[in-house]
């Protein structure tokens, strides 16, 4: 299971903005990109020349693949199915995106970030339908169900540290989450304003990948 291991908030620094990699940690002061919000390498804030329209983007292509945690080949290959589809592109991206397992577990809020969610999947802890699915990239459909594997509610991790945050926590609306029993069920398809991705980044991307 291939991911990027390098740190995170640099990627956040590099791009100029908050991409919220390091869960808890992002909203809070730490945050790099709130004690040093401009690019790794600089010394204090300068004026940045006008971007051309290739480096505006490679920057959405960079943000939006960050965000998801995907290496450019996972990434590559959804967007060039979306560019060769007959549905609307923009729909089939997030679709594609966010009902990837990691995804999913992080937007029910078991993970307090994607990483930590697809921790969550790739060591077994998860059941889609009753049965353990491993691949992060798994696509959950409309109507799955999900919970914890039984013999993981022991840890401390389940017991303690996720209904802590779980009870401060607001699914999208097309999860709908059981906090007591830590289940969840698809119950729609995830839409673009609940994605938070602009649709100017989504263009910007195809365009990248249409040269």
């Amino acid at each position: 299971m291939a991911r990027y291991t390098g740190p995170r908030e640099k990627i956040e620094r590099r791009l100029g903005e908050k991409l919220y990699l390091k869960g808890e940690r992002s909203y809070s002061q730490k945050s790099a990109m709130t004690k040093k919000p401009y690019p790794p390498g600089m010394h204090g804030q300068k004026g940045s020349r006008k971007a051309s329209e290739f480096a505006q983007q490679l920057k959405s292509k960079q943000k939006v693949k960050n965000t998801y945690r995907l290496l450019e080949k996972q990434f590559k290959n959804y967007i060039k199915k979306s560019i060769n589809s007959k549905k609307e592109p923009y729909e089939f991206i997030i679709k594609k995106l966010e009902n990837r397992l990691d995804n999913v577990v992080f937007r029910m809020g078991f993970g307090q970030s994607r990483d930590q969610a697809r921790q969550l999947v790739g060591h077994g802890h998860i059941l889609v339908n009753g049965k353990k699915v491993t691949i992060p990239s798994f696509e959950v459909k409309i109507g799955d169900n999900l919970k914890i594997r039984e013999g993981s509610l022991k840890s401390q991790f389940f017991t303690t540290f996720m209904p802590i945050w779980l009870k401060k926590y607001d699914p999208p609306a097309w999860i709908m989450l059981d906090k007591e029993k830590m289940t969840a069920k698809i119950k729609g398809l995830p839409t673009i304003q609940e994605s938070g991705i602009n649709v100017g980044d989504l263009q910007a991307i195809i365009e990248f990948y249409s040269r």
